[in-house]
């Protein structure tokens, strides 16, 4: 498929030795997902990463101090925006609105990195969890905020979190809405690792080069493997899994590297 990246309103989007970055460029508001084109962007992407097989991998960050900021706190002092009219209104303004975010991000074939740099509030908290690993900065905080404003989380945190550390401490973090720093987020396993600022998008990168030099069809195959193993008995599994193996052993990818595998055991 064509290279041509989508058109993006607020973010920005490039595509590098099979690494797509994806940067959330509404600074001005703390790259909140209400009130913007965020999700849109989002969105767009998404489906894009899953049209251009010449991505790997998904890194996204946010430009500015923070990551995400969430919903836009204002809009829901004024009952504007996202957030204004009766039950049903809101409820299908959510369904169309950003709840498309998790059901795109889900969706998407090749692994995700979040690139954690600033304050990750709800939505945006549960925006890096639906990533597959996340690196943080150490200015980086973690909050699942909803209920210290009387909300739930209306984007599938609830459903994300648990499944990334258990449901023990999602319960904890969710119910008492506490926002932890980085270091508690790995000590949670919230983040696979905590770096300094200036060095965060160098080792989101470093993981994200590290499996772009993979096989790109067998490295979408074995993420959709991941994605489906918790949900799945194991034998209808292992019975995927000999489908994809097939495929593997038929595509010249799988040759080309056991070609490149011999010739260094020859030197």
């Amino acid at each position: 498929m064509s290279q041509t990246l989508p058109e993006l309103t607020d973010a920005t989007l490039t595509l590098e030795n099979r690494v797509a970055t994806l940067t959330l460029n509404r600074h001005d508001v703390r790259n909140a997902l209400t009130g913007t084109a965020l999700v849109d962007d989002i969105v767009a992407t998404a489906a894009w990463v899953n049209r251009c097989q010449e991505v790997s991998v998904l890194v996204i960050t946010g430009a500015g101090s923070a990551f995400c900021a969430g919903g836009n706190v204002k809009d829901m002092a004024e009952r504007g925006g996202d957030f204004a009219g009766d039950v049903a209104e809101v409820a299908e303004r959510y369904r169309q609105g950003i709840q498309r975010m998790p059901l795109a991000l889900n969706q998407v074939e090749v692994p995700i990195i979040a690139a954690v740099n600033g304050a990750a509030i709800g939505a945006g908290f549960d925006l890096a969890n639906m990533a597959d690993l996340r690196i943080a900065s150490r200015k980086a905080s973690f909050g699942e905020t909803f209920l210290n404003l009387g909300i739930i989380p209306g984007d599938g945190g609830a459903w994300f979190m648990q499944r990334q550390i258990g449901y023990q401490r999602a319960f904890e973090l969710t119910l008492s809405g506490r926002v932890i720093s980085a270091d508690e987020a790995l000590a949670y396993g919230v983040v696979l690792e905590v770096v300094e600022p200036e060095q965060l998008m160098e080792a989101a990168l470093a993981h994200a080069k590290r499996i772009a030099a993979q096989p790109p069809k067998a490295t979408r195959l074995t993420k959709r493997l991941m994605k489906m193993a918790p949900d799945m008995e194991l034998k209808p599994f292992l019975d995927v899994c000999a489908v994809f193996q097939g495929m593997c052993h038929n595509e010249p990818e799988h040759l080309e590297a056991v070609e490149r595998l011999l010739a260094r055991m020859k030197r």
